[in-house]
């Protein structure tokens, strides 16, 4: 069974650790990857079962609204297979980055 993906989008990096920490406290989710997508927007995904993203999201979005300002919120509870590859990062490129360059 594919798990729920849950999305909150901040202004600001602030709001979107303390999202992060509050989603993650308030039930059994993962942090699978956060986006900075220009502008100081900052979306964080979660993944679990849907019950444990939508108690997290809302427990996150409640925390934003504390310290910072809440964009968005979206709860996706069966992701399609094409959203999944959306959400990959390319392996190729952030191996060659990592990869020390050797010198002569």
């Amino acid at each position: 069974m594919k798990e729920a993906l849950g999305l909150i989008e901040t202004r600001g990096f602030v709001g979107a650790i303390e999202a992060a920490d509050a989603m993650v406290k308030a039930a059994n989710v993962k942090i699978v990857g956060k986006e900075k997508t220009g502008s100081g927007l900052v979306t964080i995904m979660v993944r679990g079962d849907v019950g444990a993203v939508k108690a997290a999201v809302e427990a996150g979005s409640e925390a934003v609204r504390r310290v910072g300002e809440l964009v968005s919120v979206h709860v996706i509870p069966r992701p399609h297979a094409d959203v999944e590859l959306m959400l990959e990062k390319p392996k190729a490129k952030a191996k060659a980055k990592a990869a020390p360059k050797a010198t002569k």
